[in-house]
């Protein structure tokens, strides 16, 4: 019937409005590759033609060809459409990793910076080598440099969002003592505060995780716990839960606490606490997305005055076998 009709349109102006950039947009969704996507199209051609032998129709000459042009176009169209949005994804998927390694390198430059002021107060005057003193001087010179390089960084990267694709790598190791080094590289922030670090991590807890990941959940949480409970204690806590080796850890802490009208935003980036300026509302979002792509689940508990716990959970090496083949 639309051959016979003998329609003026061109076939580009008939594809305009059709389907086959909506499929294209559909296929990446649904994490087809290019190869799918045009396949599904050559099915479809396929069945067009046995329909029409079915009915004793001959697509032949004119006819065979405009349909086949009408199926190459609309596998261009599709094609591209789920060519763009791919690269746009990846774009987006590469921008925010870079603000998430950004941000995280804030509070070990930030330790580093104190660190440095620290040896430079604590120097005798007048009993060091010239040589150490610019030393130090070009140290804080430059870890001031990166901070600025990280905060432009974050500036450019305001608006994106936080669901990116994170590949793990697991393996097995001590929990322990990963608590144990983290809490050594944020000794000078918390002295900052006069905020204790306390390790309560026993020291037989293995966990079946990303380490690199896990160890920039602990940062987030401890840094964020350091900055609102100045004077106070700061515990980090694990245990196994079940018979398939689950972790649950928590960092929890004595300070200001969380308004209620806050918790339930905590998580979405952006949300930080407008009384604590130079925030990015980055932090919490991270720990989110780390440790759902994990397979497991955070949550906070808080009072205003009495201080929050963080608590998230890690499921064990037979449920992730399991979670991989599903």
């Amino acid at each position: 019937m639309a051959l016979e009709s003998r329609s003026g349109e061109t076939i580009p102006d008939a594809l305009s409005e059709g389907s086959p950039p909506t499929h294209g947009l559909q296929r990446v969704k649904d994490g087809f590759d290019i190869a799918e996507v045009v396949a599904e199209y050559n099915i479809l051609r396929g069945c067009i033609h046995d329909l029409a032998d079915n009915e004793g129709l001959r697509l032949q000459g004119k006819p065979f060809h405009i349909v086949n042009r009408v199926f190459d176009k609309a596998i261009g169209s599709a094609v591209e459409t789920f060519a763009t949005q791919r690269a746009l994804e990846v774009q987006q998927r590469r921008d925010e990793y870079l603000a998430f390694v950004a941000h995280d390198l804030r509070t070990p430059l930030h330790a580093i910076s104190l660190a440095a002021g620290v040896l430079e107060l604590t120097l005798p005057a007048g009993g060091v080598k010239a040589e150490t003193t610019q030393m130090l001087k070009s140290l804080r010179r430059n870890v001031q440099q990166i901070e600025g390089l990280v905060h432009k960084v974050l500036e450019e990267h305001t608006n994106l969002q936080t669901e990116i694709g994170v590949t793990l790598e697991r393996r097995a190791f001590d929990l322990w003592p990963l608590v144990v080094a983290l809490i050594r590289d944020l000794h000078p922030v918390a002295a900052t505060n006069s905020t204790q670090l306390i390790n309560t991590v026993p020291d037989d807890i293995v966990v079946y995780a990303d380490a690199s990941l896990l160890r920039r959940v602990f940062q987030n949480l401890i840094a964020n716990a350091i900055k609102h409970t100045p004077r106070g204690e700061v515990t980090i806590w694990a245990r196994e839960v079940g018979a398939e080796g689950a972790i649950e850890c928590s960092v929890s802490d004595n300070g200001e606490g969380i308004p209620e009208e806050l918790l339930e935003k905590i998580f979405v980036k952006g949300e930080t606490d407008p009384e604590k300026a130079g925030g990015t509302g980055l932090g919490l979002a991270i720990v989110k997305t780390f440790i759902g792509a994990h397979g497991g689940t955070v949550v906070v508990e808080s009072t205003v005055g009495s201080g929050s716990t963080f608590r998230f959970s890690l499921p064990g090496k037979a449920a992730v076998g399991r979670l991989t083949k599903g």
